[in-house]
This record gives structure tokens, C-alpha cells and sequence, in this order.
């Protein structure tokens, strides 16, 4: 008896010490996505070297045609989305990591004083959640998907419903 209650207690440790590994992975996860978007927020693009990898790529149905399989590339987005919305901030309000993928949800706001792509400026104020997965590899930011309700966000601007088109002169 003696034998299996040593036997069960070391299997126990066992698991409890992979837990805290885990929990420790997945910790440090969480405050890599947290620093990617203070950088984002604080504009320190350079900072992003540390945080995401060369060869990150990014999924997202609501930016059809954006591709990004680059470190660079995802610079470039960012510097885009900002020449539409100068004044973007991402707050996070949720996030949760397990393992090697990080989960978010945050709201993005700011306003429009920059085109965003066939969208003229509007001048308004933009609030819109999203949400984001995150696969973290080799301490960086290896994949993410992100995706948000592009209608909300077009409504808010004015963009949406479009305007009506007069009909054709003849």
C-alpha cells in the first residue's frame, strides 16, 4: 500500500509540475501578445522585431486581398490602417492563452481622417470589437487570425448602408 501511495504521489507531482509549465508557457504567451499591442498602440513598429517572427503570416476574411507572410508586411498594414485612423488605440478586454495559441478580444477605436480603401475619410469616431488568435513559436508571434464585424464598422463611419446612386441620364 505503502508502494502505491509513493507511486500515485510522484505521478501527482508529475502532473502538477507539467501544469505549471504549462501555465508558465502559456503566461509568457499572454504578455507577448500583451507587449505586441502596447508597440502597436505606442507606434514602436521597432519593438515589433522582438515580439513577431520574420516570416509571420496573418489570416483574415473581413481584410480580403491584404496579404501578410511577413514581418515587413505586417508593418505595412499597421502603417496603412494608421494613415486611416491616426488616432487608433486597441484596448484589450479579454485574453487567454493555453499552451503555444493566445486568444483576444479587443476594441479597436479611433477616427477616420485618412481613406481606407475605397472609403473616403469621414471624420468619425470608429468603436469595434475583434477578435484574435495568436500561435506563439520561439518566444514570437508566429501566426495570428483576426477577424471583426466590417459592416459595424462601415455603419459607424457613415459608409454604410451606401449611398444610393442616381439612376442614368440618358
Amino acid at each position: 500500500m505503502r508502494m502505491f501511495l509513493t507511486v500515485l504521489a510522484v505521478a501527482a507531482a508529475g502532473l502538477v509540475a507539467a501544469a505549471c509549465a504549462t501555465d508558465d508557457a502559456s503566461d509568457r504567451n499572454e504578455r507577448i501578445v500583451l507587449a505586441m499591442i502596447e508597440a502597436v498602440n505606442e507606434r514602436d513598429f521597432d519593438a515589433l522585431d522582438t515580439l513577431i517572427a520574420v516570416d509571420v503570416r496573418r489570416h483574415s476574411a473581413a481584410t480580403p486581398g491584404v496579404t501578410v507572410e511577413s514581418l515587413e508586411d505586417f508593418k505595412a498594414f499597421l502603417h496603412q490602417d494608421l494613415a486611416s485612423v491616426p488616432d487608433a488605440l486597441q484596448t484589450v478586454n479579454l485574453i487567454f492563452a493555453d499552451d503555444d495559441m493566445v486568444a483576444v478580444h479587443v476594441t479597436y477605436a479611433g477616427t477616420q481622417d485618412g481613406p481606407m480603401g475605397p472609403f473616403p475619410a469621414s471624420g468619425k469616431h470608429v468603436e469595434l470589437p475583434f477578435m484574435g488568435m495568436l500561435r506563439i513559436e520561439e518566444g514570437k508571434i508566429a501566426e495570428m487570425w483576426v477577424e471583426w464585424d466590417n459592416l459595424n464598422a462601415l455603419a459607424q463611419l457613415g459608409h454604410f448602408p451606401p449611398p444610393e446612386t442616381a439612376p442614368p441620364t440618358q
